[in-house]
């Protein structure tokens, strides 16, 4: 599906497939993260966020439920979950800000890690090789 501007319309949804979304906008970046928080919250390696902005993304089926957490950075983030699988969907600000951080691994379509920017990659669990040419920050950026 695709939105007026040509654009490929992303989607994706928790595990049961209680709740959904859409994003309709072209993304800002994807983001691979290395924070204690994001290993934790993803029980791996690392998690993958895809950085949309506010007005190209929307819930379209279902509901969730979310909690604010604070950040390494110094922020806070609201994280929304499907109140009946669990799976993490989307953080924003909180405040909300024009942006939303949708979990890549919950889209219907994968992502292609490649072009990813890795960030608090001060933190990231021995072994893991961030490519030489990927975009990396040590912590999160501005």
């Amino acid at each position: 599906m695709t939105d007026i501007d040509g654009f490929e319309i992303l989607t994706g949804g928790c595990q049961c497939g209680q709740a959904r979304y859409a994003v309709a906008a072209p993304p800002l970046a994807l983001y691979i993260c290395h924070c204690r928080e994001c290993r934790r919250q993803s029980a791996s390696a690392f998690d993958m966020s895809l950085h949309v902005p506010r007005n190209g993304w929307r819930l379209t089926a279902g509901r969730t439920q979310s909690w604010v957490r604070g950040t390494d950075s110094g922020r806070r983030l609201r994280c929304h979950f499907c109140p009946d699988c669990g799976s993490r969907l989307w953080h924003e600000s909180d405040p909300p800000g024009d942006t939303v951080t949708v979990k890549a691994g919950s889209l219907d379509e994968t992502v292609d890690a490649g072009s990813a920017i890795h960030i608090w990659a001060s933190r990231r669990l021995p072994g893991i090789v961030i490519p030489p040419d990927a975009g990396r920050y040590d912590e999160e950026p501005d």
